[in-house]
């Protein structure tokens, strides 16, 4: 999934890809410890994709925390 097509995404969204992301994480784990990894790549794809799913929430968090500090036009804060 490409950064593009997650910051498309809604936040309940991106929670669940996360959640998604997890459990397949935890199974890929699971089947390289008992050797029965078919794709070791897919860990690594995996990986990259759960960074980028956290950094477009935390980027969404910062902004939110930004924006609730931005002083309006009046010079007042709002």
């Amino acid at each position: 999934m490409k950064a593009d097509e997650i910051r498309a995404m809604p936040d309940t969204e991106i929670a669940e890809a996360l959640d998604s992301v997890h459990r397949e994480m935890f199974n890929l784990r699971f089947q390289r410890s008992v050797g029965q990894l078919a794709d070791p790549n897919r860990l690594r794809t995996l990986r990259r994709e759960h960074a980028r799913l956290l950094t477009i929430r935390r980027e969404r968090e910062i902004w939110a925390a930004y924006e609730a500090t931005v002083t309006s036009p009046d010079g007042e804060q709002e």
